[in-house]
């Protein structure tokens, strides 16, 4: 199973599609990229180990966690459709719109949608982070 995240780079964002075996499961969000510095941009492309993570008092939702990021911790994949509520993480949702009229996207549904990635995706994967335009053919 070859799990990736198609990235475009945006001024102030990076909006993004997560696939499978060549078919697109649902949209990404991430901050833009700045370098990896912590806590304001993107992680780096490349390949990442992924763990799923029960809900605990913190996150009270099940949600992903990505391992081995360079220079970074606690990279998760969770709900959210602001650029504002990421840190770093990734948010998922089913389709991108400007939900709050800011200009900027957003994604929709991500509650919905990390619930569906949970049921369909393994305990422990492997995922590729890459530019949209250097991806693999499947």
């Amino acid at each position: 199973m070859l799990i990736e995240i198609l990235r475009t780079y945006q001024p102030k964002q990076t909006i993004g599609e997560l696939v499978i075996d060549g078919v697109e499961i649902c949209k990404t969000l991430e901050l833009q990229w700045l370098h990896n510095e912590r806590n304001k941009s993107c992680i780096p492309e490349g390949t990442y180990t992924v763990v799923k993570r029960l809900a605990h008092a913190k996150r009270k939702y099940n949600h992903f966690h990505i391992t081995d990021v360079p220079n970074r911790t606690f990279i998760l994949i969770h709900t959210g459709n602001y650029s504002s509520q990421i840190l770093g993480c990734i948010l998922v949702g089913d389709r991108h719109i400007d939900l709050n009229r800011d200009g900027l996207v957003d994604v929709a549904n991500s509650a919905t949608t990390l619930t569906k990635l949970y049921d369909l995706l393994p305990d422990k994967f492997q995922i590729a982070v890459r530019n949209k335009e250097y991806r693999i053919a499947s």
